[in-house]
């Protein structure tokens, strides 16, 4: 499985053997990358590719020194599952502004 930001499109998207296989919509808000939606393809559901899509979106944002807004519920949840590891790259005051507002 391969990860990458496609700016152009503002998603990560991920591939198997070569094919797209789903993708993380984002929006950067204040400096931090805010993820929206996440979607993993019917054919490819169940075979851990979303859980690699999330854990390649994060590791990408750790590495650009970058917070990130979990409003997708999948990577709140992997987040959340995983907070040693994630928990410190959310801005929790941007997340809370950004879900009182849309919410």
């Amino acid at each position: 499985m391969v990860v990458r930001d496609v700016g152009g499109k503002r998603r990560y998207e991920v591939t198997a053997d070569g094919t797209l296989a789903g993708f993380a919509e984002y929006r950067d808000v204040d400096g931090a990358r805010v993820f929206t939606h996440t979607e993993v393809f019917d054919e490819f559901e169940g075979k851990g590719i979303g859980s690699a899509l999330v854990r390649g979106l994060l590791d990408d944002q750790r590495a650009a020194g970058r917070k990130i807004v979990p409003l997708c519920p999948f990577v709140a949840r992997y987040v959340r599952e995983h907070p040693d590891d994630y928990g410190d790259l959310v801005d929790t005051e941007l997340t809370g502004r950004l879900r009182t507002s849309s919410g």
